[in-house]
């Protein structure tokens, strides 16, 4: 969630941050009054000291942010009131608002001012603040912090905070926010036959997930330099490989990656001849249609990596432009052994199981899987109930027919209605309360079975989840210890302990239980470890410690991942937003072989960090850094 989100919707816990830049001198504008102190440590111990003490020693889970609202009036939010006032005891303790452009960070400026200064409004003092605090709910508050002027209208703003103890300037800060995406329990799915996993939109809109019928395969395609299409022939040991005797391609995406020499209008359409061409080939081994998705992208990742501790390791160093002109050149006519191994495609194909029941319609389904219950044909029954749900799935028939089955309400049928519970949750999940007590009456006529126990915690803590309740700990622990005798698969147990040591943490949290909080925390990053995890899992986590825990551990969660040029879009954006901000990772040289990979895939969405945060982005204050500036102003300026 951005700044702007936050600030419009204070029901989520802050994402905003603040960012020490330095202590300096105010410019000749009206500065108030208010003095430096000078740069001896002492001296500023003598005019900071106390101030510096609360600063240092404030929890961690303390958030501030300044926003714009109606009649151009400037609030500051903030979720501990009892911290912020304690900052003001003196009556020349307060703090005042910077208002800082963007058009400062331009890129055609040759030099960017040393210090960043916008116009400084008049300041608030001890006894402005502390009578002024309002709450806006419980747990949030507001300060009115001053007017914008009107000359800045149209203008794309920051708001920096200057924090004065007995009127000496003694800390100057920027908040920046973090793109985010609300986070999500670990998906732990419903038995069905197997585990399954709810449809989920994910990018592009493509609903992931799984049924029995359904499976995803993954894999990379090189291509040969001058090369540029594939046939049937070619296709073929490929698609003998893939063993699709009882599976038609459902979907097809694929990044199709050029080596970086030529020009990116060369590369793309090149890439983009290469992948169709691929799908082609595969649509002449099947009748069904082949939805496809295409994609085309430079390898600068492979590049980097790959050229990384070689004689050529300058190049690392050089703008995407000069790296081309290099290429060019005599001295590096040897490069062809690099670039060989970065053009290539990666193929994630998405596969449905072959329907055998073709020719019949939904209503002669239904009485086929009746007729089979009643023959006691419960192999053929289970496949005719899979092939409903597929095509219910895929909107072809009506969801509905699901309540016409006729099933006898005996122990030996418990898990046809099990089945029928957990999908119809899957395709309408505001059907959770239904299906809890479906599943309560059908473990009543069932103790025990593992589909049925194990639906019924997963629901429950999804059921606490929604509903903000603190979960019955010692109910919930027992059930999943059962889970363990039922010789539930250990990865799903650690799942569902993680999910509810989740709902735990946000809930203390919100009772200001730090303590408490840190405990569930501790656990979950005691367990993850335990549990195979997918990306969309590491990006939950990720945000959820970012949260309730602080940002070192969520980049430790990410760092590992990164680097891959197969790596999921929205955990590799997350990942910046955590760091950018942090010279202590934008100063590594391999720092720009993850922005390029960023730009690569999203280059809108790039830029895009480098806007206000009032605007969506983390702060454009980020521009002050020559590296990150060199970076945007390569790939983003207009």
């Amino acid at each position: 969630m951005n700044s702007k989100t936050l600030l419009q919707s204070i029901k989520t816990p802050f994402l905003v941050f603040f960012l020490l830049l330095f202590l300096g001198t105010l410019y000749a504008q009206e500065d108030y009054g208010i003095k430096t102190p000078d740069t001896q440590i002492f001296e500023q111990m003598d005019c900071c000291g106390r101030f510096a003490t609360i600063w240092r020693n404030r929890s961690k889970e303390i958030s501030m942010g300044v926003r714009q609202e109606k009649d151009r009036k400037l609030y500051l939010y903030l979720n501990n009131k009892e911290w912020f006032l304690n900052l003001f005891k003196n009556p020349k303790d307060g703090l005042a608002v910077d208002v800082v452009t963007k058009d400062m960070f331009d890129c055609d400026l040759a030099v960017l001012p040393k210090e960043i200064r916008g116009h400084v409004l008049k300041p608030l003092y001890t006894q402005d603040i502390l009578p002024n605090v309002e709450q806006v709910q419980k747990g949030y508050y507001r300060l009115l912090v001053g007017t914008l002027p009107k000359t800045y209208h149209h203008k794309e703003l920051e708001f920096n905070m200057l924090l004065i103890n007995n009127n000496y300037l003694c800390n100057y800060y920027t908040t920046f926010s973090l793109q985010s995406f609300n986070f999500e329990l670990l998906d732990t799915g419903l038995y069905l036959d197997s585990i399954q996993y709810r449809p989920k939109e994910w990018d592009k809109g493509f609903k992931e997930g799984t049924l029995r019928s359904e499976k995803v395969l993954r894999f990379q395609i090189p291509f040969k330099k001058n090369v540029n299409t594939f046939s049937a022939q070619d296709i073929k040991p490929l698609y003998d490989s893939l063993q699709l005797t009882d599976y038609d391609i459902k979907r097809i995406e694929i990044t199709a990656y050029s080596s970086i020499e030529g020009s990116i209008e060369a590369n793309a359409a090149l890439q983009k001849q290469r992948a169709n061409s691929i799908i082609n080939a595969l649509q002449t081994f099947q009748k069904p249609t082949i939805q496809t998705v295409v994609t085309t992208s430079e390898n600068w990742v492979d590049f980097l990596n790959d050229i990384k501790g070689t004689p050529h390791d300058s190049l690392r160093f050089l703008s995407k432009s000069a790296i081309r002109q290099k290429l060019t050149e005599p001295g590096f006519s040897d490069m062809e052994y690099y670039l060989q191994h970065h053009r290539k495609a990666l193929v994630n194909l998405y596969l449905d199981k072959v329907d055998a029941f073709t020719e019949l319609s939904g209503e002669q389904l239904l009485q086929e899987f009746n007729t089979a219950l009643l023959a006691d044909e419960l192999g053929k029954a289970e496949e005719i109930q899979y092939t409903l749900f597929r095509r219910m799935r895929n909107t072809e028939i009506d969801p509905n027919l699901l309540r016409q089955m006729e099933i006898p309400k005996q122990r030996r049928f418990v898990e046809f209605f099990n089945a029928n519970s957990a999908f119809r949750y899957q395709m309408n999940q505001q059907d959770m309360f239904s299906t809890y007590y479906e599943l309560q009456r059908l473990d009543s006529l069932m103790p025990n079975n593992k589909k049925v126990v194990y639906n019924l915690t997963a629901l429950k803590l999804r059921m606490n989840h929604a509903l903000r309740l603190m979960p019955d700990k010692a109910q919930l622990l027992k059930q999943i210890a059962q889970l363990r005798q039922l010789d539930l698969d250990e990865g799903l147990r650690q799942r569902l302990l993680v999910n509810l040591h989740i709902i735990t943490a946000e809930l203390l949290m919100r009772e200001g239980d730090y303590d408490g909080k840190d405990e569930s925390v501790a656990f979950i990053l005691q367990a993850y470890t335990k549990i195979p995890l997918s990306d969309r899992d590491y990006l939950s986590l990720a945000q959820f410690v970012t949260y309730y825990y602080d940002r070192e551990t969520a980049i430790t969660l990410l760092r590992d991942k990164v680097n891959d040029i197969a790596v999921d879009k929205r955990l590799l954006f997350y990942y910046l937003n955590l760091t950018l901000i942090d010279e202590t990772y934008t100063n590594d040289p391999d720092y720009r072989t993850i922005m390029l990979n960023a730009i690569n895939l999203d280059q809108e969405r790039f830029c895009g960090i480098f806007d206000s945060s009032e605007e969506g982005g983390v702060t454009f204050q980020l521009l002050k850094n020559a590296y990150l500036r060199d970076t945007y102003c390569e790939n983003c300026g207009e």
